[in-house]
């Protein structure tokens, strides 16, 4: 039997409105799995989409951030299956800092396949990391 249920889409209230910059933070489809598409999260925190001007509590604050999505849909971040990392001028020192950000969030449990890509520049001034991730969860 063919599943039509429709995609949905969320947009946490705890996080900023993106409908103004033409995306939706995340969408997911049942089908036979409920599969989540997850927008690039930045380190920007709350509605106003505050930035810390260093990279450790920017990628701390997208994790935060990332977390509030996954919940949204009743996920969490062992449901996460691929990652896409976006970082400003990256270098050794940023890349220890994420790999250490991971390993909190992660531990032991099953790591998500990952594209690390070095940005000049991503969406907003000061913006230093973004992560965009798919969660699959039965």
């Amino acid at each position: 039997m063919e599943n039509t249920q429709q995609p949905q889409l969320i947009n946490p209230s705890a996080l900023f409105n993106p409908s103004p910059y033409g995306f939706s933070h995340s969408i997911s489809v049942e089908s036979p799995f409920r599969m989540c598409f997850i927008s690039g999260q930045s380190g920007g925190i709350g509605e106003n989409h505050i930035l810390a001007d260093d990279f450790k509590t920017q990628v701390q604050n997208a994790l935060k951030n990332m977390k509030i999505i996954l919940q949204s849909h009743a996920m969490t971040f062992d449901h996460i299956v691929k990652i896409t990392l976006l970082i400003v001028d990256h270098n050794q020192e940023k890349l220890d800092i994420w790999a250490e950000e991971a390993k909190k969030i992660w531990k032991d449990s099953f790591l998500p396949t990952s594209t690390l890509i070095p940005v000049g520049q991503l969406a907003l001034p000061g913006m230093l990391f973004e992560i965009d991730a798919i969660a699959v969860k039965n």
